[in-house]
Order: C-alpha cells, then sequence, then structure tokens
C-alpha cells in the first residue's frame, strides 16, 4: 500500500501578512530611530511605558519608508500622544 503525498491537488494561494509582520529595515532608512528607542529601552530598564514617544516616531518611520502598512496612530495605541510633537521635531528646532 503506497501513500504518496500529491501536492498538485492543491493550489497555493499567497496572502498578505498577519498585522505586526513587515518587511526588514535591509537599507537602514529607519535605524536612527530604532536606536533611540533602544537606547531609551535600556536606559529605563527595558520599561516600554517610558519610551512611547521614541516608539511612536519608529513605527512613523517605518510607515512613511512603507516598511509597515500606514495605520492611524490612534489605532497604534498612542492616541495620548497626538497633540504632542515627536522627539524628532523637537530637536529639529532651534
Amino acid at each position: 500500500m503506497s501513500t504518496a503525498m500529491n501536492f498538485s491537488s492543491k493550489s497555493f494561494r499567497p496572502r498578505a501578512p498577519d498585522k505586526g509582520s513587515f518587511p526588514l529595515d535591509h537599507f537602514g532608512e529607519c535605524k536612527a530611530f530604532k536606536e533611540k528607542f533602544m537606547k531609551c529601552l535600556k536606559e529605563n530598564s527595558y520599561d516600554n511605558s517610558l519610551c512611547r514617544v521614541q516608539s511612536k516616531d519608529y513605527l512613523e518611520c517605518r510607515m512613511d519608508n512603507q516598511l509597515m502598512a500606514k495605520e492611524p496612530l490612534e489605532k497604534l495605541g498612542f492616541k495620548d500622544l497626538m497633540d504632542k510633537p515627536s522627539q524628532e521635531n523637537k530637536e529639529a528646532k532651534p
């Protein structure tokens, strides 16, 4: 009795990645934002609640560079930070 597997009966259907799956930043377009976020985490004993501004800036960079789907920041949990200027904008002003 032979139990040969026949994969040709089902066709492969590609699908979009699940939410939270996105391409790696191979060209380092958001590396500076990632480094600021990681530095903040390290300085705050990895308490991410103290690094939300850096997290928001990093996600904005990823969306701006098409490394993840554009999402309203409110949907990503940053509604309370919407009126505050980002850390990058503060540093850019003289």
